[in-house]
């Protein structure tokens, strides 16, 4: 369901929409943000972050915090599994994962992580139409200090629209 909201401000107006519905933890949730203090100062550069959860903070430590595929073909499909462990004495709850750009896609667990707990967060990277070196970030925003970590992908995709023909 798609919802849509006005809000007045002194001097002008904003406009924004969000997705609601349900996350079960297999796509990655496109409702969590919120609206940066930018756009209260000036509604013409509106711009929206995700939201970091209130309460008490905790700490994550991933096993990696990067993954080189090497050379793949155009087209390949690539997934990793990148593995933490919320290490704090607080329950981990992570509000946002995001690809730096649709080719990235994370999928992240919704259910708060327990001290001690392990997690997982899939990343999926399509190297359709992409060709020479790849570098992706995935962004998680979660109740730690600071409130975002950034995990690294790189690749060499070879073959794709720029590369010379085989001969």
């Amino acid at each position: 369901m798609k919802k849509a909201f006005l809000v007045l401000l002194a001097g002008g107006f904003f406009f924004a929409s969000c997705n609601s519905g349900e996350g079960d933890g297999t796509t990655p949730a496109t409702d969590s943000t919120a609206v940066s203090t930018d756009a209260v100062n000036n509604p013409n550069t509106a711009v929206t972050d995700p939201a970091v959860p209130t309460g008490p903070t905790t700490s994550v430590k991933f096993d990696e915090m990067e993954v080189n595929w090497g050379k793949i073909k155009e087209g390949d499909k690539k997934s990793h599994t990148f593995v933490f462990t919320n290490t704090g004495t607080n329950d981990l709850i992570i509000s946002n994962a995001k690809g730096s750009c649709g080719c990235t896609v994370p999928y992240y667990p919704t259910e708060p992580i327990p001290p001690g707990g392990k997690g997982e967060i899939k990343v999926e990277f399509d190297s359709k139409g992409k060709s020479g070196v790849q570098s992706k970030q995935v962004t998680i925003t979660a109740n730690t200090d600071p409130s975002t970590t950034v995990l690294n992908i790189t690749s060499e995709v070879e073959g794709g629209p720029a590369a010379p023909a085989a001969q």
